[in-house]
């Protein structure tokens, strides 16, 4: 794994993965990419909302969420995935799904053929599931609590792999360092990898997203043609290039609006708000100065 040198060597590639700054130049947010694999929810038989839930709490902690993608439960495109990924360098790559005791979860595995490591069976991890199956058990959740091979396949790690505590199911979180590149691996069912993001963020990340403070201020336009504020939302993107600048329609009971939502990070809420006001201050001129009403967002607006 991390050579001295800090380089993620593997024999699938030509050369390596070298050493890297964790952070967008235009934001100083750590780059973040999502990999979501899962039969299921190609065909259509379930929706991904995983990935939402991730982008939206990697935001608001301060995060860019770069990249996202779905693949099959596949060792190949996995592992190809994950040997993409870490050249284009991010702080983290979150995986999702594919961790349980059945022959379809192959995650690690496919994590393991792209670092070109082994799997190997992890005593912390074998002892975690262990301890969770004697607790189902004496619960009435499962038929009988000793190890079997399905379950201790959940125990089974990318060599130089870490277990992360799963509060609520049997399979463990999954740590791995990759020079300046963490590869966080979590269960595929919703409420398991919220409690292990939750529980864990603050001492599995906190290094990686500091103490960075993320805003988002919304405005409301009344009009419905998007086209007809454009140049205004040009001048802001090009004015404050450290302020994402983002419209879309909005139904607000019978009236279609356009709803503006200027968005920033740094290091805490008083330099956040230096980046926003100036920002939002040109577009309430700009917009207005063209003719268009313009207020804060309702709490009670539709999506």
């Amino acid at each position: 794994m991390p050579s001295p040198a800090g380089l993620c060597e593997t024999h699938h590639m030509t050369g390596s993965i070298p050493t890297h700054g964790r952070t967008d130049e235009r934001t100083g947010a750590p780059l973040i990419e999502i990999v979501s694999a899962g039969n299921e929810v190609l065909i259509g038989d379930v929706l991904d909302t995983n990935t939402n839930w991730l982008c939206s709490r990697i935001t608001e902690r301060g995060g860019l969420v770069r990249r996202t993608v779905m693949l099959r439960d596949d060792v190949a495109a996995i592992a190809a995935e994950i040997r993409g990924a870490l050249a284009r360098r991010p702080a983290i790559i979150f995986t999702v799904g594919g961790l349980g005791p059945t022959s379809d979860d192959r995650t690690l595995e496919g994590i393991a053929l792209g670092l070109g490591v082994q799997l190997e069976l992890h005593p912390e991890a074998e002892r975690l599931v262990a301890a969770k199956y004697a607790e189902f058990h004496a619960l009435g959740h499962v038929p009988f609590p000793e190890m079997n091979v399905s379950r201790r396949k959940m125990a089974r790690l990318p060599a130089g792999a870490e277990p992360i505590a799963n509060p609520i199911g049997g399979a463990p979180g999954v740590l791995l360092a990759c020079g300046n590149t963490t590869i966080v691996s979590l269960p595929g069912v919703p409420g398991e990898l919220r409690a292990i993001f939750e529980d864990s963020f603050e001492n599995l990340f906190g290094d990686l997203f500091g103490a960075a403070h993320y805003e988002e201020r919304s405005l409301v336009v009344a009009t419905q043609d998007e086209s007809a504020i454009a140049e205004q939302l040009a001048s802001a993107e090009t004015d404050f290039p450290k302020v994402y600048v983002k419209s879309r329609a909005r139904q607000i009971g019978s009236a279609r609006v356009i709803r503006i939502t200027l968005s920033a990070r740094g290091r805490d809420a008083a330099a956040v708000a230096a980046l926003l006001e100036p920002a939002e201050t040109q577009l309430l001129e700009q917009i207005t100065a063209a003719g268009y009403g313009i207020g804060s967002t309702p709490e009670t607006d539709a999506p």
